[in-house]
């Protein structure tokens, strides 16, 4: 059997093709085995420099890494968190995985969607703001979800705070009328420095206003009831969810609470169906057939083969504006790693810095260095097939055209004399067409990036479920602030001159 230094270097001898002209060869032949449709949702990834060869040094890693044993562990609830001695059961969340563990996930979802219903019945009096504290995946999911599904039928008025800055704070108490308003406070261990802090002027700014109990009108996300309990949020009102349930890989559990209740239950049950419809077709399907390893295929090959650094995500969809930056906590938090499994050093390029923006804005902005820079930078598209509004159809059309044109340019250049109106080409892009942004479809795209995010690890041979460097921030910035840690003369007089010391 190939090892998986072996596989490396046969990735190291593959010599890449020009874009166009594998595109020319035997177009029928490279859309066949290089386009997916999984889940109404079409992942284009012929204009990459994939070719067969770079597959099979791809499958031939995929099986030296044992991708096969580690899925089994994921979906099986064994210990795919090495790190932390803990499984990571996302997947559980939308029925998929162990089966004591998808029964427990169910039981707190049928308890969330209890207390949905006892809100829409008035239990807390007239409540038409919903007010959600967080911070990383504990904010970045729900935002993500109410503002791409809820523009036309959110049933309350969502806004998530996150930054510790309480300008934030102050931008959503302007909006919301204090009496109307239903505050929840989203943290995994409930410690959480910035949401406790954030959480404490929510009340004080209730208590303020004259509103009777206060923190009545608080629920507790979290995976430790006992210190919602101890911070003073009633039991009753704490929707719990399992401590093998990371952060990042959240939204699917009571994190999701937002979009449960602005959105309706129905929605997020879609949600969770069509995150599980991906993971069904990533359990079972194997190799190149495989839509998130084959994606996670294309990922390694421009990060550790033609040296890539960064990845760039363009949604050509306003209710996607806001999936760049989710994606970036959840690929750069994860594979952001300089280890392997073992503790040895990962010896290569670990996640790519993802980064991106909304298109058509972004053409307008950075495409600039796409397409004549001296980067190489893959480039992922994603665009709905069906417009969100009833303007004239030339909105939708130029859209989407601008969405495939930009795809062809990178791969096709243009030459000339003039160097500086001369496009070198070659350049990679995918495309991710979805039939609608539903929240089926939305269920599953995020599911595939969880997924390919996975295949990322086990091809490298890191634990993507562990995140100690964010732990380090943590601790110094809570050493800084309070004076417990002696710090170097340089930053002690940056701090003393930020605040005046």
């Amino acid at each position: 059997m190939t090892t998986a230094s072996e596989a490396w270097k046969a990735l190291t001898a593959w010599q890449p093709q020009k874009l166009a002209d594998l595109v020319a060869h035997d177009p029928e032949a490279r859309l066949q085995s290089l386009v997916r449709n999984v889940a109404d949702i079409r992942f284009d990834f012929a204009k990459t420099h994939l070719d067969g060869a770079a597959i099979d040094a791809m499958q031939g890693l995929a099986t030296a890494q044992d991708f096969a044993g580690r899925r089994k562990t994921l979906f099986s609830g064994g210990i795919a968190n090495p790190t932390e001695d803990r499984a990571a059961e996302h997947s559980a969340e939308r029925g998929e995985g162990a089966s004591d563990s998808v029964r427990r996930a169910q039981a707190l979802h049928h308890r969330m969607r209890m207390l949905v219903d006892a809100i829409e019945a008035g239990a807390f009096g007239e409540i038409r703001h919903l007010l959600h504290i967080g911070i990383g995946g504990s904010a970045l999911g729900p935002d993500l979800l109410v503002d791409a599904l809820g523009r036309h039928n959110s049933r309350y008025d969502v806004a998530v705070v996150s930054n510790v800055d309480g300008a934030a704070l102050s931008e959503a108490f302007a909006k919301f009328s204090p009496e109307h308003t239903l505050v929840a406070v989203a943290s995994k261990t409930f410690t959480t420095t910035e949401t406790l802090l954030n959480a404490e002027s929510v009340l004080q700014w209730l208590d303020e206003a004259g509103v009777a109990d206060p923190a009545g009108r608080f629920i507790a996300l979290t995976a430790n009831p006992d210190k919602a309990m101890e911070w003073g949020v009633d039991e009753t009102r704490i929707l719990p969810f399992s401590e093998t349930v990371g952060g990042r890989y959240s939204l699917w559990s009571s994190i999701g609470f937002p979009a449960a209740l602005a959105l309706g239950w129905d929605a997020f049950a879609e949600l969770l169906e069509g995150a599980a419809e991906m993971d069904r077709h990533f359990r079972l399907a194997d190799g190149a057939d495989n839509v998130c390893l084959l994606a996670a295929f294309v990922d390694q090959l421009y990060a550790n083969r033609l040296g890539c650094q960064t990845r760039a995500v363009f949604a050509y969809d306003e209710r996607l504006r806001l999936l760049p930056d989710y994606l970036q906590q959840l690929e750069m938090e994860s594979n952001g790693k300089a280890v392997t499994l073992d503790g040895a050093p990962l010896g290569r390029a670990s996640a790519s810095i993802t980064w991106g923006g909304v298109g058509t804005d972004a053409q307008h902005a950075v495409f600039q260095l796409l397409h004549q820079g001296t980067h190489l930078t893959p480039v992922e598209f994603i665009v709905a097939r069906e417009p969100d509004h009833v303007l004239d159809a030339a909105h939708h059309e130029t859209l989407v055209a601008n969405c495939i044109a930009q795809g062809a340019a990178l791969m096709a250049g243009r030459a000339s004399d003039d160097g500086a109106r001369n496009y070198p080409g070659d350049r990679p892009s995918t495309t991710i067409l979805l039939d609608q942004v539903s929240p089926h479809t939305l269920g599953a795209l995020i599911a595939f990036y969880e997924h390919r995010t996975f295949a990322n690890a086990v091809l490298l041979g890191i634990n993507p479920f562990d995140q100690f460097g964010v732990e380090l921030g943590k601790e110094m910035a809570k050493g800084l602030a309070e004076g417990t840690i002696d710090f170097d003369q340089a930053t002690q007089a940056l701090m003393d001159a930020a605040l005046g010391g």
